[in-house]
């Protein structure tokens, strides 16, 4: 009798463990469907990171947990993308990151634009373009990428001329064509350097990207003697690799940054030194 009772209790504490393991396996599935996608992406501190972390709360309440790594330079961005460390970059303009497919082959699309950086000229010395001096030392990227940007700047304030029919975003400084006041383009820095560079007093005035500007304390509408305007044609997107601007992750990310709260918080922020867009 007592072997067959022990018999019972074994069997019924044998079936108790069957039933928690079930409850245990239903509750796990729950919380694979209520859990969160994560979302790496790559950006330079200033303006693109700042812009991410104030998505983050409204990604979050959207399913979505954003990861951002900084970069502070133009190169690893796209690196680590191409071997996945990222699941997208904010950090470049349409130019750049055409030039970049092409001189390494990474087949990266545009998720999305999000905003303008417009790009300065700053001097220590002179006030205005004006009262640039002929043979003046013009300090400038070396990114390439760049080169037509900064030169299609020039020319909008009657500096230079470019060669006609040239496509400008592709321009190099070989495509100057006039040059009346003979000045002399110095290429040979990292854009990062260059807010340095300015406040060092080198040269007679440095054109700076507006993100490094920024980083930097200086305000791109204030502090320059001449800018871009607000048609500039180098939107700052987010770079995936192809085929993935369409995973729901990606297309939430794009639609909260080009959301009101978003925007309104770019204009507020930065005073028109980054201008959002919502292509």
């Amino acid at each position: 009798m007592k072997k067959w009772l022990t018999l019972v209790l074994s069997l019924a504490l044998v079936l108790a463990l069957a039933a928690c393991g079930k409850s245990t396996d239903k509750s796990e599935g729950t919380d694979s469907k209520s859990s969160t996608t994560k979302l790496v992406v790559g950006a330079s501190t200033v303006p693109h990171a700042e812009i991410l972390e104030k998505a983050k709360p409204i990604l979050k309440e959207k399913g979505i947990d954003l990861e951002i790594k900084t970069f502070t330079d133009y190169i690893l961005p796209n690196k680590a993308l191409s071997t996945k460390e990222l699941d997208a970059n904010y950090f470049q303009h349409i130019p750049y990151l055409e030039s970049q497919n092409k001189e390494f082959g990474y087949g990266f699309v545009n998720a999305g634009g999000i905003h303008i950086e417009p790009i300065g000229i700053y001097s220590k010395k002179y006030k205005s373009l004006k009262d640039l001096p002929n043979g003046a030392h013009l300090i400038m990227s070396n990114s390439v990428a760049d080169h037509g940007r900064l030169l299609s700047l020039l020319e909008a304030q009657g500096l230079i001329k470019l060669k006609p029919g040239i496509d400008k975003t592709k321009a190099e400084i070989k495509d100057v064509v006039e040059n009346p006041k003979k000045l002399e383009f110095d290429a040979d820095y990292e854009a990062k350097l260059l807010p340095q560079i300015y406040k060092n007093g080198e040269g007679d005035a440095v054109l700076i990207n507006s993100n490094y500007a920024i980083d930097a304390g200086l305000n791109p509408v204030k502090d320059s003697i001449a800018i871009e305007d607000k048609n500039s044609p180098y939107v700052n997107v987010i770079a995936v690799r192809k085929g993935d601007e369409n995973k729901p992750a990606i297309k939430t990310l794009v639609e909260v940054l080009h959301s009101k709260e978003i925007q309104d918080f770019i204009l507020e922020k930065y005073k028109g030194a980054v201008v959002p867009v919502s292509e």
